[in-house]
């Protein structure tokens, strides 16, 4: 075994530690999904930014600078963070107030029990794709730690470790352990990028370094501009896709108060931003230390490989899990939650907490073997990603919008019915179709819809009101 292996191991065992210690102060199911509505400020900035700061944007991030470099089709880690600010400004305070457990519970205030279903059935794959994104990204981790370890057998290792530590400590767990991750996530970071920065002769070997990656980038494919719809598809993912995300939204609504969940959204986007920068220095110098690589997701763990010693390559592994960790547990947590809360527990009529957090768990491990499907098929950690980000985002974000701010007298059950169908299967034909703007597509036509059906309904009422009137 390995120096960097075992220090691997013995980090994913002090996250099951932390997780069994929580766990016996969950209660509840509210213990278990939201953390009781108890996270304080660094909990929740923490949590936030570890959630977001995912294999996509160490892994997937570093090899899409690699192989393009920096354009206006680079929407990571802006496109994230811009999302974040987003949350923060517009939808963190409505949310909290709501006092939520799921996000599919604003469906059932505003719409009723059968459009929160459908909403639930539609929220559950894009998590189950995140953690599948997740997944394949620790198995490669492991892979890298250990030689002898093939990618396909560390992505089994890392799927069952991350369910059975998810379904152990919920969402209390999932944010004490983001605390201590996110701190080895940054020195992990900062310890590759400064070995990087060594290696390409310091701050004055930067210049070099980008010209001899930008020609080898060239050499192999010479860079074209992106025709504008695909730059607008690559930016409107990661901002409109992702800005109420299931994830983010329970990280929101389990502060303490509303202008915590405000004010710690915005503290882990300039966290999120600042940090997510080096990854993507890393990917832009890359080119120049390791040219010809075949699969450019493996570029940030083959240099930290190469330039850094066991202890300093253990650090980074460290790093490399807590971002991994900190995101899988919470989209399957997530997940579990909109299943096992908005459908089997009122379909079963469950009313004993610790039955509803038995069922919780259950979840967990059957999305966990989901995602490890899912993980082993997939083409790539970022691919994975912005499946996870567009699949029926689009209807949930402008019924989520008007279910806030639009006022309940517009819109009503059909319109969300409609909006939520129309998002999500213009998306799975304009992928299907190869459209190069399939995201684009479902947001528009989900808002047309709604704002048709909602605009239908005020003129159906209007004679009904004059009549009544008269």
């Amino acid at each position: 075994m390995t120096v960097t292996l075992a220090a691997t191991l013995c980090y994913l065992a002090l996250q099951l530690g932390i997780g069994i210690w929580v766990a016996r102060r969950i209660a509840s199911e509210a213990d278990y999904l939201v953390a009781g509505r108890r996270l304080g400020p660094w909990l929740a900035t923490f949590s936030t930014m570890a959630t977001w700061f995912g294999a996509e944007t160490v892994v997937g991030s570093a090899g899409s600078a690699y192989r393009e470099g920096l354009s206006v089709a680079s929407a990571e880690p802006f496109g994230y963070g811009l999302c974040l600010i987003l949350m923060a400004l517009i939808f963190a305070v409505p949310l909290w107030r709501r006092g939520l457990t799921t996000l599919a519970d604003l469906f059932r205030t505003r719409w009723g029990v059968g459009v929160e279903r459908t909403a639930a059935v539609i929220l559950i794959p894009s998590s189950i794709l995140w953690a599948a994104a997740q997944v394949r990204a620790l198995g490669t981790v492991l892979a890298t730690a250990a030689p002898t370890l093939d990618v396909q057998t560390g992505i089994a290792v890392a799927a069952g470790f991350v369910v059975l530590y998810t379904m152990v400590g919920g969402l209390l767990a999932d944010a004490m352990n983001d605390l201590l991750q996110g701190f080895v996530l940054i020195a992990g970071l900062l310890v590759v990028g400064w070995a990087v920065l060594g290696a390409v002769g310091g701050p004055d070997g930067v210049p070099a370094a980008l010209e001899a990656a930008r020609l080898a980038r060239a050499a192999a494919a010479p860079a074209a501009t992106p025709p504008w719809l695909e730059v607008a598809e690559a930016w409107a993912v990661p901002v409109f896709g992702s800005v109420i995300a299931t994830e983010l939204v329970a990280r929101v609504i389990a502060t303490r108060s509303p202008t915590l969940a405000r004010n710690s959204t915005l503290a882990a986007a300039a966290l999120y931003l600042a940090v997510g920068l080096i990854p993507v220095g890393i990917g832009l110098v890359g080119a120049s230390l390791l040219p010809g690589l075949a699969d450019a997701e493996q570029l940030v763990p083959a240099l930290a490989q190469r330039h850094l010693g066991a202890l300093g390559f253990a650090v980074f592994a460290g790093g490399l899990v807590a971002a991994i960790l900190s995101t899988v547990d919470s989209t399957l947590l997530v997940a579990s939650g909109l299943l096992s809360h908005n459908l089997l527990v009122p379909l079963l009529g469950v009313a004993d907490e610790r039955r509803k957090v038995r069922l919780a768990r259950a979840g967990v491990l059957g999305f966990g073997a989901c995602a490890f499907v899912l993980a082993v098929r997939a083409e790539g950690v970022f691919a994975l990603v912005e499946q996870a980000s567009a699949f029926g985002s689009a209807g949930t974000l402008v019924c989520v919008t008007f279910a806030l701010f639009g006022g309940p007298a517009f819109g009503g059950v059909r319109t969300a019915y409609a909006t939520l169908a129309v998002g999500t299967l213009a998306y799975l034909a304009g992928t299907a179709a190869g459209l190069t703007a399939p995201f684009l597509l479902s947001l528009g036509g989900a808002l047309a819809t709604y704002v048709a059906g909602g605009a239908l309904g005020r003129l159906r009422r209007a004679p009904l009101a004059a009549s009544a009137g008269a």
